[in-house]
């Protein structure tokens, strides 16, 4: 009978590329992989630690997962990722239902793991270097049959002030130039037609393994990739994007013209506090810069109210810049300080005012995007189906990233499941758009 094992993923795009790894090789020696954690001989849980919602979410699952393994639902419990990466042993004795902890430089001693805790071996950490190079274990891809995340580095030397991934997830490090093309080929050939490239700064691609930025070339290389369709960008760093890479986004048509730049502020003592470079002059520039050069395309950013030093004139003006700058899409979030970080130790509004601060960005910003939504009625679009709820189809197009953006609601008959299609939107509906196949009336 085959060991079944449960493998749960919290957190980023980039995390679950580890967990596909893991669940890789988990199937590869022989043990049967499920989502499911009921009935599992071992459950694997892969932690982000990156701020606290994403920690408590975390902390949750481990607690929820310890009391199905008290109760005998499932035999034992691994926690991976960069929970335990961040806070490594004191885990093991504060919730003594964990059998085994395996850290961002060790995904591929999963099995090891494994082995261990079900042979009854004591409590283990697997704590490898969090700064070799990026694994090449291949991956069990469980986005969709239509599109997956492309991982091109780990890791992060920006070291801004209020993050902690550089400690976690170790220094900046791309994976090679023919690793990638040859992934993204396999990809193409087993019907993936959207590639998501992630890293936690795709604008830095190559700069440690070639000593000049490569993401241009990269992508000129991988839209001569036949069966792949879509490229699709995210975390493009603003004082990273050249003359070079604009044109190569703007001239290749299988690039998705989705830009996203996170910004995290616009004033330029708050971004100097937080060691972003650039200023925020150089950040309406480039805006301008992408929206001349790449017509109609969607931008979107992530802001943090409540930074250090961030006083009621740089938040108003933070507010000003959403306003006069129509960003299509931004992810608002209030400051959560984080131990061990530069910007927990300096002064900044309190919890409260920081979460006030970011609801009334969200406010503005509904207001753009549902002008933006409004601009779209009557156009034709090409969407990827992604599935039916029994009365319509959801899909997304060029505008909409998974997970992060919604999807536009689609009236059809027998409309192919991950396939690519032109729609004309016609109308909102609950805060999202509504579509019918191009050609087609609404009541058709």
């Amino acid at each position: 009978m085959t060991v079944r094992i449960g493998v749960i993923s919290l957190g980023c795009a980039k995390n679950l590329v580890n967990s596909e790894q893991m669940m890789y090789l988990i199937k590869a020696a022989g043990f049967e992989v499920s989502s499911e954690a009921e009935g599992a001989a071992a459950v694997i849980v892969n932690t982000c630690g990156f701020i606290e919602s994403a920690k408590m979410e975390a902390i949750e699952a481990i607690i929820g997962l310890g009391r199905m393994k008290d109760e005998g639902r499932i035999g034992k419990l691994i926690v991976a990722g960069c929970l335990p990466q961040r806070y490594k042993s004191e885990m093991l004795s504060e919730i003594p239902e964990i059998d085994a902890i395996v850290g961002v430089g060790s995904f591929d001693d999963i099995v090891d793991a494994i082995k261990n805790v079900l042979e009854g071996s004591k409590k283990t950490l697997f704590l490898g270097d969090i700064n070799e190079p990026v694994s090449e274990t291949g991956r069990i891809i469980t986005t969709s049959p239509a599109w997956a995340y492309l991982k091109i580095a780990e890791g992060c030397d920006n070291r801004c002030t209020y993050c902690i991934i550089p400690d976690v997830r170790g220094r900046f490090r791309s994976r090679p130039f023919g690793n990638v093309v040859n992934e993204s080929r396999e990809l193409a050939e087993r019907g993936i037609k959207e590639l998501i490239i992630v890293a936690q700064d795709v604008t830095r691609y190559g700069l440690d393994l070639y000593g000049k930025r490569s993401l241009a070339r990269l992508l000129t290389e991988l839209c001569d990739i036949e069966p792949l369709k879509w490229i699709r960008l995210h975390y493009l760093y603003p004082d990273e994007i050249d003359k070079e890479l604009i044109d190569v986004i703007a001239g290749h048509d299988k690039i998705l013209k989705y830009i996203d730049v996170p910004i995290q502020h616009i004033d330029d003592v708050i971004l100097r506090n937080m060691r972003r470079r650039g200023t925020g002059e150089g950040i309406r520039s480039l805006l301008n810069l992408l929206r001349e050069r790449i017509p109609g395309a969607v931008i979107r950013t992530s802001i943090i109210a409540g930074l250090p030093g961030e006083g009621e004139k740089e938040f108003w003006e933070l507010g000003k810049f959403l306003r006069e700058m129509k960003i299509e899409r931004a992810g608002i979030f209030p400051y959560s300080p984080e131990e061990g970080t530069l910007a927990a130790r300096m002064d900044r509004p309190d919890s409260d005012t920081a979460a006030r601060r970011a609801e009334i960005l969200c406010d503005i910003q509904s207001v753009v995007m549902d002008a933006f939504n409004k601009s779209r009625i009557g156009s034709v679009t090409e969407v990827l189906i992604e599935g039916f709820d029994g009365r319509r189809y959801y899909a997304r197009s060029f505008a909409e990233s998974p997970d992060v953006d919604g999807y536009i609601s689609v009236t059809g008959n027998n409309l192919p499941l991950n396939e690519l299609i032109d729609v004309r939107i016609t109308g909102i509906e609950d805060g999202g758009l509504c579509a019918v196949p191009a050609g087609k009336r609404e009541n058709e």
